[in-house]
């Protein structure tokens, strides 16, 4: 038989209510936090809205090189071509004409100083042209099912027609990182490339307020007009990894707002997610009667602490206990006999699941099976000795 119980013991073990968390407000106009662990989104602000994505563009142009260029130690010369096609207000890694770096070199290049000249050499040196380039990102976008997402250039420059959301970039950001170069990548912050050239992440340069960005694994960061400043952040939240995405931040007095909201939202999730305990080792699940024995009932307790990662203000009527197996048990149940299994669910989701076998002999109770039975007990030896005595009465008169 199966049975499901909601779980009223949790109001007495959290016998205060925890309102409900109310994240911090920010500058930036767009905002997605992602638990990559998990896998679900936990706060969202216009993240749906399409927008221009700065260089946030570049994390496109990087796991297109990786995927798309068979050998990323070939050797490429930095022409003054590829230099003179980049705008000159563009961020640039410092790469010179005459330069002979490899295809890696200038991935790191372009992710982690955010370098458009070597963003640049990619795309002409392994496609031809930016045009051809952009349109195997685009093909990218396609495949993993970004229908917010296009590309004109190669470097986030605002443009009619390149463009994409807050959910877009973390889904692109989500699916690059599967990628173990590119997360090598993107959580680098210092890099020397094979010419010497020595390049730093620009969330250190962002970083004018000083912010712990400590828990921050990695990042990408962007600039144009039109996007403002925005932040693309993989951070570690107690054991969990975050996808953090701000977007159209500004910088007031000095101070770089993206950063400054990010590390505001990563250290708010350090305070208020963790690995909660929902059900306690040696909490009573479920109680079974018992027939016929000297025990009334035989108890089961959870074998462990049942755990989720969960925010603070987790709902704690959606933990659920289903038990299924044996409605009663008797001094017939034998030692090691099956009882059944209990189901710890949240949110009707499964997070364990375990087995229950009798631990303990069930001792018979004569008395239990008297008191049960007394009218048969009684009645039955009474029934017979009337039937007899009846008999034998009239066989004394037939012999008469």
């Amino acid at each position: 038989m199966k049975k499901e119980i909601w779980i009223l013991i949790m109001i007495l073990l959290f016998p205060f209510s925890i309102q409900a968390l109310e994240y911090p407000s920010v500058n930036s106009k767009v905002v997605e936090i992602y638990d990559l662990t998990n896998q679900e989104i936990v706060y969202e602000k216009d993240s749906s809205n399409v927008v221009s994505i700065a260089s946030l563009t570049k994390i496109a142009t990087t796991i297109t090189a990786i995927e798309t260029i068979s050998n990323l130690e070939e050797e490429v010369t930095i022409t003054r071509d590829i230099l003179n096609s980049v705008r000159w207000d563009l961020a640039k890694a410092g790469l010179k004409a005459g330069d002979k770096v490899t295809y890696r070199d200038l991935l790191y290049a372009s992710m982690v100083p955010s370098g458009a000249d070597a963003t640049h050499a990619i795309a002409i040196s392994s496609s031809g042209s930016i045009d051809a380039y952009v349109s195997k990102m685009n093909e990218l976008c396609l495949r993993i099912g970004l229908t917010n997402t296009h590309f004109v250039n190669v470097t986030g420059l605002d443009a009619e027609g390149h463009y994409s959301t807050a959910d877009d970039v973390r889904k692109l950001l989500e699916y690059s990182l599967k990628n173990e170069l590119f997360r090598e990548i993107y959580t680098t912050r210092d890099y020397t490339l094979s010419n010497g050239l020595e390049v730093h992440s620009t969330i250190l340069r962002y970083n004018t307020s000083s912010s712990n960005i400590n828990h921050i694994l990695g990042s990408k960061t962007g600039y144009t007009g039109d996007a403002g400043y925005c932040l693309s952040t993989l951070s570690d939240i107690n054991s969990h990894e975050f996808i953090v995405i701000v977007l159209n931040a500004e910088v007031i007095n000095g101070l770089y707002y993206h950063v400054i909201d990010t590390v505001t939202l990563v250290d708010f999730l350090l305070e208020h997610f963790s690995t909660q305990v929902l059900v306690p080792k040696d909490t009573l699940v479920q109680k079974i009667p018992v027939r016929f024995s000297k025990i009334d009932e035989y108890k089961l307790y959870s074998s462990k602490d049942v755990m989720k990662y969960l925010p603070d203000d987790y709902d704690k009527e959606i933990i659920k206990i289903s038990y299924e197996g044996l409605d009663y048990l008797s001094f017939l149940t034998k030692e090691g006999d099956s009882i059944g299994k209990v189901s710890y669910l949240y949110d009707n989701e499964l997070l364990f699941q375990e087995e229950y076998v009798l631990e303990e002999k069930i001792e018979m109770s004569f008395q239990k099976i008297f008191k049960a039975y007394y009218a048969l007990i009684i009645g039955i030896p009474l029934f017979l000795f009337l039937i007899i005595t009846l008999f034998i009465i009239k066989k004394k008169k037939n012999k008469k």
